[in-house]
């Protein structure tokens, strides 16, 4: 059996026996979330400790099956110090600024470790092919990189199984690429990713009987972020253009992300505030139910999961069409051009709905 399958179904089966475990142990830590206000999409309180079991199955695959190097290592210690500070929010509810900073903590050691962005492409007609950045801004573009994508995720975390799902896609269409190119270890890592997503859904999905917390979510988007940027070698690294792939990948919590900033500047409120105004949020305001919204986003996400794919494959257009549908789709679901649908919705007596930490 290869390494990569091999590190797929370890943390498929950790995090599979592991969860149940966390569902037991988070009442007795106060690990609970408890809806309080109309924005919460669930009406009774779930477990949120369900970032500790995958957790333990990401690490244990990497561990037993990633051959270890000081980039393995320093996005090992990230990706631990980034769980902590997940853990601690989720039992202490951290102010914002304090998760940002240990954010950035989290993304300067990977960084220090030669995880970077070190340079993109000339796409002038003359000069070098390759732009390398000093230390500075090197270092700047990383952390700018690691935390967007880490918080993308972490907002996108608003219904049962949605961030899981949305990173399992994301880390399988990775995967793909990877293993197109000729990279073991990224494929290795998304794999183990992938199949601790999945052991994770079996007890996500709507109905969840526990949800991944902020322990969970910001865990999942540090490690895509970081995952993609291993590349040939430690001094090379991957360059700033390369990394419209992974931007493709991930263009639905990119865009969720931004559009929430922008629309939160527009309406002068406070850019880390919570509010209903998300993609999914906007879904089911058409009717649409828990379990149809998430599944419609799977969809937009395996879309431009294909887009990149096919992007790396040097088929442009075939992408930027793939790329289109997804924005349509998108621009449909936001009602852009269209009176928003006014509807009363009443809660649905089988499905679970999401918690506070998940609904940013």
């Amino acid at each position: 059996m290869s390494a990569s399958l091999s590190a797929f179904l370890a943390a498929l089966l950790i995090t599979l026996v592991l969860t149940p475990v966390a569902i037991k142990v988070a009442p007795k830590i106060g690990a609970m979330d408890i809806p309080k206000d109309n924005r919460r999409m669930h009406k009774k309180p779930l477990p949120r400790f369900g970032g500790s079991a995958m957790y333990c199955g990401i690490v244990a695959a990497f561990l037993l099956f990633v051959p270890m190097d000081s980039q393995v290592m320093g996005l090992l210690i990230g990706a631990t110090l980034i769980f902590i500070l997940g853990i601690v929010d989720d039992l202490k509810n951290l102010k914002a600024r304090y998760k940002l900073l240990g954010q950035i903590v989290c993304a300067v050691v990977v960084w220090f470790y030669t995880l970077r962005i070190n340079g993109m492409a000339n796409l002038l007609s003359f000069g070098p092919e390759y732009i390398a950045f000093p230390d500075w801004l090197s270092l700047i573009v990383t952390v700018f990189w690691i935390v967007g994508i880490t918080n993308a995720v972490n907002l996108v975390d608003g219904l049962d199984g949605l961030a899981g799902g949305i990173t399992c896609i994301a880390c399988l269409s990775s995967a793909y690429l990877a293993n197109y190119t000729g990279r073991t270890v990224p494929v290795i890592m998304m794999l183990a990713i992938a199949g601790a997503t999945i052991g994770f859904l079996f007890y996500n999905f709507n109905p969840a009987k526990i949800i991944m917390g902020d322990a969970g979510s910001l865990l999942l988007g540090f490690l895509l972020a970081t995952v993609s940027l291993f590349g040939v070698s430690p001094t090379k690294s991957v360059t700033l253009f390369s990394a419209i792939v992974p931007i493709l990948i991930l263009f639905l919590p990119i865009f969720d992300t931004s559009y929430a900033i922008f629309r939160r500047a527009v309406n002068h409120r406070p850019i880390m505030e919570a509010d209903k105004g998300h993609l999914h949020h906007r879904i089911m305001a058409l009717g649409f139910g828990q379990k149809r919204t998430v599944l419609a986003l799977y969809s937009i996400s395996g879309i431009m999961g294909i887009a990149g794919v096919v992007w790396t494959m040097h088929m442009k257009l075939e992408a930027l069409i793939l790329a289109v549908i997804a924005i349509t789709l998108i621009a449909t679901f936001l009602g852009i051009g269209f009176e928003p649908i006014k509807t009363e919705e009443k809660p649905e007596k089988t499905e679970t709905e999401t918690s506070p930490s998940e609904d940013k």
